[in-house]
């Protein structure tokens, strides 16, 4: 049985990390739903958004994982509260707040092979592109792709630069809550 000092110094930890983690995590959140609404918004407006190769699984990777990171988000804020509850008098038991702790580490797993698959979808086909360019912009025998678009003098443009920067922030907004957690839990495990 843990005595009230060891409760006491848990209770902190699990709010001062809870509040780290989630503050990280709405932060790069804000700036992962930015880029996206941007990119979206841009793509709409270049002139030759038909030509884009195949960025769109990736993006949707990125979205799935920006959704994990919203439940990501929602978790971080229940182990607060577990934090919280740690120094009244109705205390949740030790197993309960350990599972709160796993299905927050479950969730950025999640989210982390969310934006691992989201990225290789977009580095592989940013690669294509850039495989399929000619030395100078102006060929007379122009690579197309399935649908018979040109894709040669195309270069790589910011709008999909972006789509690969909104795909890292995910991933480290989960990489930095996964490594919280994890923290979180040893605290938990070794307060016996």
């Amino acid at each position: 049985m843990p005595t009230r000092l060891n409760l006491q110094h848990i209770s902190v930890a699990l709010r001062r990390t809870g509040w780290i983690r989630f503050w990280l995590q709405a932060i790069l959140g804000v700036v992962v739903i930015s880029i996206l609404l941007f990119n979206n918004i841009g793509n709409r407006l270049t002139a030759n958004s038909d030509r884009v190769l195949g960025l769109g699984p990736g993006l949707s990777l990125t979205t799935l994982s920006f959704i994990v990171l919203l439940y990501s988000l929602w978790q971080g804020r229940l182990i607060i509260a577990k934090g919280r509850a740690l120094n009244s008098v109705s205390r949740p038991s030790k197993k309960e707040t350990i599972n709160l702790i796993k299905n927050g580490l479950v969730s950025d797993l999640l989210g982390l092979l969310f934006a691992a698959l989201g990225y290789q979808a977009l580095s592989g086909s940013l690669f294509i592109q850039a495989s399929l360019q000619i030395p100078g912009f102006f060929s007379s025998n122009p690579a197309s792709n399935f649908q018979g678009v040109s894709l040669a003098g195309y270069p790589i443009t910011s709008i999909e630069m972006l789509s690969v920067l909104s795909n890292t922030q995910v991933l480290f907004a989960h990489l930095l809550g996964l490594l919280l957690t994890l923290w979180l839990l040893k605290r938990v495990y070794n307060s016996a």
